[in-house]
């Protein structure tokens, strides 16, 4: 399976946040792993995604980890889920890891800017992240929608 580290130990090594083609690539393989985890069944979905559960391999091989609950997650954790809402269906836990993702996603490419630099995405980006992290679940983007975005975004780019 080879050796991973976590999304969290790649920035604090490199110092700096993810560029946006890292981000949109991070973004493609994350969907396609949750989908992949998702058709297993819902019990098998983390609905909690966030930078030290996100692994990473050399290879490029992506897995995930259950976010440990001694981990700061607070900011990662879907407004539902801190309301002390649980996955009923598995539409309902991909809305879950969705915001958890899009949340993780804008965490990297904030890191370690200074307070008064904005960060630096495209609009397509943003909206795509700001869709995934709508508070109110009915309102969020879904696995599917997003994996589509991506595509349509590498056929572009």
């Amino acid at each position: 399976m080879g050796t991973f580290v976590t999304l969290a130990e790649v920035l604090e090594a490199r110092g700096s946040p993810l560029e946006e083609d890292e981000v949109w690539c991070l973004l493609f393989a994350s969907t396609e792993a949750l989908l992949v985890i998702s058709k297993t069944g819902p019990g098998n979905m983390c609905t909690m995604l966030s930078p030290g559960s996100v692994l990473l391999s050399a290879s490029g091989n992506l897995a995930f980890k259950n976010c440990a609950r001694h981990e700061d997650v607070a900011s990662f954790t879907p407004p539902e889920v801190q309301q002390g809402h649980a996955a009923s269906t598995r539409a309902a836990a991909e809305k879950m890891v969705v915001y958890s993702l899009g949340m993780t996603l804008y965490w990297c490419v904030d890191y370690q800017l200074p307070q008064n630099q904005p960060i630096q995405l495209s609009t397509e980006l943003d909206r795509l992240l700001l869709s995934m992290c709508e508070d109110v679940a009915v309102r969020r983007t879904d696995l599917l929608s997003v994996l589509e975005n991506c595509k349509i975004h590498h056929k572009t780019s």
